[in-house]
């Protein structure tokens, strides 16, 4: 008998409010699809957002391209969430983001690559890892890209992307997902006894010339003034 999966809060994110922008700006995500038969040159823009949304600009190496999964793309054999399938049940990417990472961290980035939005809280995290571990990498990822919530979104033929990513940035201060590193979170490092390095010696500051004090200025002697007061 398989777990069901667990229960967990949508609490409130941008991505599940309604916009309110005006006019498109250049922080906004575009929209990567083939509906509309694209040309070749824009067959290679929808296959690089791919490999950029799923692998993230730190991962995009010659190893991670795969050549089959691109031909098929090209020629109307499999649609964009086959695609999208391909490249996150590969051994490139479970090599680079699962062997790396512990279960929490993996849900963690897969839900943000794969649905493009951040995990409402720890509890859906656990209700994921559970899972992975019942059931293994495959089902977690079939689950993801068969789920409601990503066929509503990106449905089969949409490049999954960072939703409501502008306002995510100005309230929260952080950046786009496939610009954060995905390897080695703070527990694991701890984990395995990955040095921490903390500077432990004095933080100077600079400080230009110009406005460096000048003999006679009254803040030169303040040193001087609080320790005759501590006498």
């Amino acid at each position: 008998m398989s777990i069901p999966l667990l229960k967990y809060s949508l609490s409130t994110q941008n991505q599940r409010v309604d916009g309110y922008e005006v006019s498109p700006g250049e922080e906004q995500p575009r929209a990567y699809n083939t509906d509309n038969l694209p040309s070749s040159v824009e067959m290679d823009e929808v296959i690089w957002a791919a490999y950029r949304q799923i692998f993230s600009e730190h991962q995009i190496l010659s190893s991670t391209s795969d050549s089959n999964l691109e031909s098929q793309l090209r020629f109307n054999q499999i649609r964009i969430k086959d695609f999208i399938r391909g490249l996150v049940l590969s051994e490139s990417f479970r090599k680079l983001n699962y062997d790396v990472n512990n279960n929490y961290r993996f849900v963690e980035i897969c839900v943000q690559r794969i649905l493009g939005r951040d995990v409402y809280n720890e509890r859906e995290k656990l209700a994921w890892s559970v899972v992975i571990a019942s059931k293994g990498l495959e089902s977690f990822i079939n689950m993801l890209l068969d789920s409601d919530e990503y066929e509503e979104n990106f449905g089969d033929s949409i490049v999954p992307y960072q939703r409501r990513r502008i306002i995510a940035q100005r309230s929260k201060g952080e950046m786009p997902f496939n610009l954060k590193t995905p390897r080695y979170g703070a527990d694991f490092k701890e984990k395995f006894g990955m040095p921490q390095f903390i500077w432990q010696g004095p933080v100077r500051q600079f400080r230009p010339q110009e406005q460096r004090p000048k003999a006679g200025d009254p803040a030169l002697f303040l040193g001087m003034v609080n320790d005759l007061a501590t006498v």
